[in-house]
């Protein structure tokens, strides 16, 4: 069964098309730029094979760029299928399911519903998520679709890990938990390390890293606890997000600076994190790294803070879980950065963890050595081909 991955922004879309009886990827593609008029360059492209092809189209919403879609994956020559009709089943990633979802589901009235009362969790992808699906149901108004909640992995968590400390209320009326994102890329990742250990039993530690992370303590395949709360701000140092602090710094910058509220969000979440600590140097790992092996005190600091705070995770997860038996590195910046692997784990000896730099160097899947009482490994994630199989399995149910 070939099956389209979509994942919905509020003007973009990315999609992939997986041939799933070997897990074989068919196509992949961006649409951007929706809703928006009179700009000059390309704004579609897709890959098929080594085909490759761009386009500049202005597309009024999300229903035309699924039309454009469907149009060039069925083109005769750049095209991965002869028709609509190759396509058996549709996954699309949901940002926020709040407490209401704890697996992937097949989309129907009341999971719509469920998307559009989670909007206030998610205002800036839920509606996007909802726009895509809709649109996406106007095009194939007869084939099954399915969504696969970001928040879903980490609903396993025990309330001790949570709640949050403010006025029970609060929980109780608006829903203010922690609940965690990232979690088809945790999940995926989690399940590649039992198989490849041979191990359901195990205590892991999964960094996800890239411009936005996160962290999570996974017990025999579920996850116990996780560094991102009630929205994706919390937890780590990120491109541009602050990660965690003193909540009363926003009162503090705010009545000394005349911000509001959400201009105090805004910054948090667009102008600090790596950008904002280093000075305005950059967003991306790879300048700050570079900048820190130049000795520039900016990318010094900055390093220094992100992997620190790594590391206060990894401890603390450790101890969450009474042990540790793995710790894992993915996304970009975890799979392709010899460098920030190498930083998240100094001082780590008293864990029972052994770096070997050689393997880490030729970024091999296992990192540490063999005498390692925890195993390191890095191992490439694929939230697509997640989606992917969520849909398989669901719909292959129906049937």
């Amino acid at each position: 069964m070939n099956i389209l991955v979509i994942n919905a922004g509020s003007s973009s879309l990315k999609y992939q098309l997986i041939d799933m009886d070997n897990e074989a990827l068919l196509a992949k593609g961006l649409v951007e730029r929706i809703g928006f008029t009179g700009f000059d360059s390309d704004n579609f492209s897709q890959k098929v094979g080594d085909k490759k092809v761009s386009l500049h189209k202005e597309l009024k919403n999300h229903k035309e760029a699924f039309e454009l879609v469907i149009k060039e994956l069925t083109d005769p020559e750049m095209g991965a299928i002869k028709d609509m009709s190759s396509i058996g089943a549709v996954g699309h990633r949901v940002l926020h399911g709040g407490a209401d979802f704890t697996q992937s589901v097949l989309i129907a009235d009341d999971v719509l519903k469920a998307i559009e009362d989670n909007i206030p969790l998610g205002p800036l992808h839920n509606p996007a998520n909802l726009t895509g699906i809709l649109a996406c149901r106007e095009i194939m108004p007869d084939v099954p679709m399915v969504a696969v909640f970001d928040t879903a992995f980490h609903q396993t968590m025990p309330r001790r890990a949570y709640l949050y400390g403010i006025d029970y209320k609060y929980y109780e009326t608006l829903k203010i938990r922690r609940y965690g994102f990232h979690g088809t890329s945790h999940r995926f990742v989690s399940a590649e390390v039992a198989k490849m250990l041979g191990r359901n039993d195990l205590k892991m530690v999964i960094c996800h890293l890239g411009n936005g992370s996160s962290m999570s303590a996974v017990v025999n395949g579920k996850c116990i606890d996780t560094s991102m709360g009630l929205t994706p701000l919390e937890g780590l140092l990120m491109g541009t997000r602050s990660g965690d602090l003193d909540p009363a710094v926003i009162g503090f910058v705010a009545e000394r600076e005349g911000k509001s509220a959400s201009e105090m969000i805004t910054m948090l979440n667009k102008s600090s994190g790596f950008i904002g600590l280093s000075g305005g140097l950059s967003n991306d790992w790879r300048d700050i790294i570079a900048a820190a092996k130049a000795g520039d005190e900016r990318g010094k600091r900055t390093a220094e803070v992100w992997s620190y705070r790594i590391r206060k995770y990894i401890g603390a997860y450790a101890a969450a879980m009474n042990g540790l038996d793995v710790v894992v590195f993915t996304a970009g910046i975890g799979e392709n950065s010899s460098d920030a692997r190498r930083l998240a784990l100094e001082d780590t000896q008293w864990l029972g963890i052994e770096l070997d730099e050689k393997r880490n160097a030729a970024n091999e899947t296992v990192i540490s050595t063999d005498n390692s009482k925890v195993k390191v490994l890095v191992v490439p994630t694929n939230e697509e081909l997640a989606i992917a199989r969520d849909t398989l399995e669901i719909v292959s149910a129906l049937k």
